[in-house]
Formats: structure tokens, C-alpha cells, sequence
């Protein structure tokens, strides 16, 4: 204990955490490298766009509804469900990706 430094309580927690990981068989996460980075960044990217035009388009088919409560509410539905693609795809290429 002499020249061992002390640790702090974060530190002794993480320990514990990675070694029971270890002990139930689940592998540390790799690091990813500056291309897989670059792939990642640019997937992100491209799905912001699709999300950003789905919104302008949900905007404009709200315009053109004309107040229609049930026009309105498949209008939301259809957003949500164009949403949810656009982010499962996302998610899907980042596994992808990394794996």
C-alpha cells in the first residue's frame, strides 16, 4: 500500500463493472476507427436530411388538411411511422458499421 495511489470510488465501481463483465462473457466495446467514425457522421447525417424533408412535408400536408381532425391524425401517424424507418435505418447501418 505503500507506493500504490488510492482510488477513487468511480475508479473501484468501473473495475467492478468491467470485471463482471468479464465474468459473464460480454466483450469491451471496440474503438472505433477514424473511417468507421466517418461512415457513422455521414449515415447521421444523411438521416437528419431525410428527417429534416419529412418534417417540411408533414408541414405542408398539415397546411393542405385544411383542419380535418382525422385527415390530421393520419397525417401524424404517417409522420411517426416515416420517422421510426428513418431512424431504424439509422440505427441498423450504425450496427452495421461497428460491427
Amino acid at each position: 500500500m505503500s507506493g500504490e495511489k488510492l482510488k477513487s470510488a468511480y475508479e473501484l465501481a468501473m473495475e467492478r463493472l468491467e470485471q463482471q463483465d468479464t465474468d459473464e462473457g460480454r466483450e469491451r466495446p471496440r474503438a472505433l476507427s477514424a473511417k468507421q467514425k466517418r461512415d457513422i457522421a455521414e449515415k447521421k447525417q444523411k438521416a437528419e436530411a431525410k428527417l429534416a424533408e419529412i418534417e417540411i412535408m408533414h408541414a405542408k400536408q398539415l397546411a393542405a388538411a385544411g383542419g380535418d381532425p382525422a385527415k390530421i391524425a393520419e397525417l401524424e401517424q404517417r409522420r411517426r411511422i416515416d420517422r421510426g424507418r428513418v431512424e431504424s435505418a439509422l440505427d441498423s447501418a450504425i450496427a452495421k458499421i461497428k460491427g
